[in-house]
């Protein structure tokens, strides 16, 4: 059964896994996430990812802080901290034995984790199957099966068509208009029109293709490709939902969280064991 003690690892930081994170901090669970080097989400202001540049993250009232190593990440829970590290290859499941690690890096596929990473192994997004590589799968996929927790089989397939939001789909995400360096021009919850410059990557501009708010920018520095996703219009126009988790990342959340009590009644899902 899952306690106070009970510990979860989140691979990935980013607006989504955030969610996450937050959903299950509220219901007592206590939470540390990994993350890489130089982050990539856009919905900065509402990632945990954030702390890796900037030492601390707030999301909704809960903080976040980047810790040193995985020996510091304890004594950051004990101060009420949730604890960011930057471990892309998630070393630090070796130090830390979670009871659950939870994959919400969203690469769209599996980028190393195992069904014996943990007692409980939950893989977020396509590129998992329930019972081979994970124990749970949670889709990601806008629409009539969001959030739900899947005990056998795997998440819809990427379609790469952004989900709709205020009428909205594709045109609403701004991409890196060549390779290169991106810089910043404006900033999440500014309001924008069609053809305003929402960054530049070199001497070429990306343009805000609708109106609405900047929901989402890459920080400044960041190398990008072209066609890469770089930012996000709102069409809702409403800059408060810049500061919230989105709908999507709490109905993920709460199929995650569905899973680790679903598999917390036994205490290692039937045939499986914990590795190391």
């Amino acid at each position: 059964m899952m306690n106070r003690h009970s510990l979860i690892l989140i691979r990935g930081a980013g607006d989504l896994a955030s969610g996450i994170a937050l959903r299950l901090w509220r219901a007592g669970m206590r939470v540390v996430m990994t993350e890489i080097p130089r982050p990539t989400c856009i919905r900065r202001s509402v990632a945990f990812s954030r702390a890796v540049a900037d030492g601390e993250a707030t999301v909704e009232g809960l903080r976040a802080k980047l810790a040193a190593d995985a020996d510091e990440a304890p004594a950051l829970l004990e101060q009420g901290y949730l604890p960011v590290l930057v471990d892309p290859d998630c070393r630090c499941r070796a130090l830390l034995s979670p009871d659950v690690l939870v994959d919400a890096i969203l690469a769209k596929r599996n980028l190393g984790t195992s069904i014996t990473d943990a007692p409980i192994v939950i893989g977020v997004g396509p590129g998992f199957t329930a019972g081979v590589d994970c124990h749970a799968a949670v889709e990601t996929m806008r629409g009539h099966s969001l959030g739900r927790a899947l005990y056998q089989g795997s998440p819809l397939p990427n379609t790469s068509v952004p989900g709709l939001i205020g009428g909205r789909a594709g045109e609403r995400v701004l991409r890196a208009p060549a390779d290169g360096i991106f810089r910043e021009a404006l900033r999440i919850g500014d309001r924008v029109k069609a053809g305003d410059v929402a960054g530049w990557v070199g001497g070429e501009p990306m343009r805000c293709t609708i109106d609405g708010v900047l929901r989402g920018l890459l920080a400044s520095g960041v190398p990008v490709r072209k066609g890469m996703k770089a930012g996000d219009v709102d069409p809702r126009n409403d800059p408060s939902y810049c500061e919230t988790v989105s709908d999507k990342a709490l109905a993920i959340g709460g199929g995650v969280l569905e899973a680790i009590l679903h598999f917390s009644q036994e205490r290692t899902p039937k045939g499986e064991g914990h590795g190391t």
